[in-house]
């Protein structure tokens, strides 16, 4: 009942004449005759809730009709159960089905003089260039963005539970991890924690050890853990669609040295002072600009930022994004060419850092030093909650999870 309750908000939107034309995904070869795993078109599965790949969904104030794929005995024997056209209408609460191959012929009866047609553009499925030559069309995007921006009860709940997920991954990594063991073993406790709980990974996760914290999107997680680095992993869960995002870092070692500290508390201030940034009514960018005054007061203090070496040389991205079904979620940061302001339903990350690397201006005690922390919050009626609060990050607390005494 949840998607046809979206379907009618988002006619509610635009004119009564509309009809909504959304496309899912279809399977990608991975080599051969391999696939990649499947993951439907996030604006399709919020507005139908139907999982199967090479489906389209068309949709007017008066109907609702459903293209897929038909029955097949022998690819179900050998791919796995199709819903099919005859059981889609109740299944999905249709009022018609048809096979994908009828997305053409059926189109046509579909549309009339007067109908304006909103296309899901970001779709990737071939099949819906069929409409890409109409008349009167228009992009649903600014539309479907606004609504998934706002989460209802049901998908602050999943989205909880993908982030109790991830943090119980996170915690794992931090009792677990020894010197000598490699980033791709750390990995794997997350591959194994959400495979436990019929989660996936939301992206491909980030485990860097050392200096490899030092790269952004370091994804190779191959590489051996010394003594004395830290380790920077950022890994979230997806679970039911919805995406958690988590940033920690810790020493391999159990203990932080005094120079890590310093550069780990500058980071932890400036992500709670962000997080304070967070209510209604709250500009969107306040967030970032106080977690730049903050780096920026505590590096200065440091003797690492300089005229030579300013903020950017440390710290090169946001402090945040949306979050829900896309890890990078929709939703625009500004309306009408000002930033826009917090409403409760919004979900953002808050993930500042601080990335040292070798230069010889530096103090080599702060050499490779690489450090983001990052929660996941909702913005409230009252101000926020951090959906990831049971994951530690005061560096107390750090050190005693990992030495077996918290």
């Amino acid at each position: 009942m949840i998607h046809q309750k979206r379907r009618q908000e988002l006619l509610s939107l635009i004119e009564d004449s509309a009809l909504v034309i959304v496309c899912t995904n279809s399977e990608l070869q991975r080599n051969a005759d391999v696939t990649f795993p499947f993951r439907p078109d996030s604006s399709f599965w919020y507005l139908t809730g139907f999982m199967e790949p090479d489906a389209i969904a068309v949709f007017s104030k008066n109907n609702y009709s459903i293209f897929l794929r038909p029955k097949d005995k022998t690819k179900e024997i050998w791919n796995g159960k199709r819903l099919g056209v005859d059981a889609a209408p109740e299944a999905l609460l249709a009022n018609n089905a048809y096979s994908i191959e009828e997305f053409s012929e059926q189109l046509e009866t579909l549309i009339d003089d007067e109908s304006v047609l909103y296309y899901d553009n970001n779709s990737t499925n071939i099949l819906a260039q069929d409409i890409a030559s109409a008349d009167n069309i228009k992009t649903l995007l600014p539309h479907l963005s606004e609504m998934r921006l706002l989460k209802d009860e049901i998908e602050i709940k999943n989205m909880q539970t993908s982030a109790d997920l991830a943090a119980a991954a996170h915690t794992q990594a931090m009792t677990k991890v020894k010197p000598g063991m490699f980033e791709y073993e750390i990995a794997a406790l997350f591959d194994a924690e959400f495979k436990r709980n019929n989660s996936t990974h939301a992206y491909t996760p980030i485990v860097a050890g050392g200096a490899n914290a030092c790269v952004l999107h370091y994804i190779e997680n191959n590489e051996a853990l010394e003594d004395g680095d830290l380790l920077l992993i950022d890994a979230g869960c997806e679970t039911v669609g919805y995406a958690s995002d988590i940033t920690r870092t810790f020493p391999i070692n159990g203990r932080f040295s005094e120079a890590q500290k310093q550069i780990y508390s500058i980071v932890l201030d400036a992500q709670k002072a962000a997080i304070d940034c967070l209510k209604p009514g709250g500009p969107v960018n306040h967030a970032h600009e106080t977690a730049c005054e903050t780096i920026t007061k505590g590096l200065t203090e440091l003797g690492i930022i300089s005229e030579d070496l300013p903020l950017n040389e440390f710290y090169m991205h946001n402090t945040g994004h949306w979050l829900g079904l896309d890890v990078h979620d929709c939703g625009q940061y500004k309306l009408r060419d000002e930033h826009r302001q917090f409403e409760p339903g919004m979900v953002m990350t808050v993930e500042p850092g601080i990335y040292i690397r070798k230069n010889d201006k530096i103090d080599p005690k702060y050499w490779n030093i690489g450090i983001r922390i990052e929660d996941d919050v909702l913005i409230t009626e009252s101000g926020n909650t951090v959906l990831t609060h049971s994951l530690v990050k005061e560096i107390d607390d750090i050190e005693h999870l990992m030495n077996g005494s918290l």
